[in-house]
């Protein structure tokens, strides 16, 4: 005899390392209202415990913790699992700082205040794409000299091996996909972060300035849409270069 009760679809689970008991508050209400199972801890020690444990499908680290630095916990989240999405939730506001992250291995950063609308739409956002990359997950593709492993978001040139994490993985890809046109930062900040752009987001361009330089004079890009099929930072750089030069003309009486 079968059942004909539909079974509840699974919860996503979304780890919260963060010391604020009211940021905490705030992040666990929304966060479960939209149908995310959570659990919190307050300190890095039992944050990385919980991460070994519970195995969440994605975390928001704060990077001002009490017990340990940040991003050293970044660090070793992301050498024990190569996939999970981490969002920093930090009070710097440095772009060094910001950019250090994501070396660090976090895959976004979200700047205290952070309005929990747009927190909650950037990861949901990542879990779309994860699920739309899932039937691709052996997928390999290769920019320039580069090769980049989908699966294991890895990009490889010879002896040399670069992690990607999810959003940069993801701006190459389109990128790539749109080789012969010019893509605008809006539509990057849409079509990956899931995101309306504002006119002082740089989130763009922080993971842009991360990847790999084709040369030691690789920030100056050539501004050809094309170029993405030869070095990744010169396709990316462009996206810049034009909006920049784009608003530089629009300022011109």
């Amino acid at each position: 005899m079968t059942s004909d009760v539909a079974e509840e679809p699974v919860k996503k689970r979304i780890l919260v390392i963060e010391d604020e008991p009211d940021i905490v508050r705030g992040l666990r209400d929304a966060l479960e209202f939209e149908g995310f199972d959570v659990e919190a801890r307050g300190t890095g020690a039992e944050g990385l415990a919980a991460a070994m444990d519970w195995a969440p499908d994605a975390v928001l680290l704060d990077l001002m913790l009490p017990d340990d630095n940040g991003y050293r916990v970044c660090e070793t989240l992301r050498q024990r699992d190569q996939t999970v999405p981490i969002i920093i939730l930090t009070a710097k506001v440095q772009e060094s700082d910001k950019i250090r992250g994501l070396d660090a291995g976090a895959d976004d950063y979200v700047t205290k205040p952070f309005s929990v609308a747009e927190l909650i739409a950037r990861i949901n956002a990542i879990f779309r794409r994860q699920a739309r990359m899932s039937s691709h997950a052996d997928e390999t593709f290769t920019i320039g000299t580069w090769t980049i492993n989908a699966r294991k978001h890895v990009m490889i040139k010879g002896r040399a091996n670069k992690r990607l994490t999810f959003y940069e993985l993801e701006v190459l890809k389109l990128l790539r996909e749109r080789s012969d046109e010019t893509v605008s930062r809006d539509e990057l900040l849409e079509k990956v972060w899931g995101m309306q752009a504002s006119p002082t987001s740089r989130t763009v361009d922080n993971f842009i300035v991360k990847l790999p330089a084709p040369h030691p004079h690789g920030l100056r890009a050539r501004l050809q849409a094309r170029a993405v099929m030869h070095e990744p930072r010169q396709a990316a750089m462009e996206v810049g270069e034009r909006e920049r030069g784009a608003a530089r003309a629009r300022r011109v009486p």
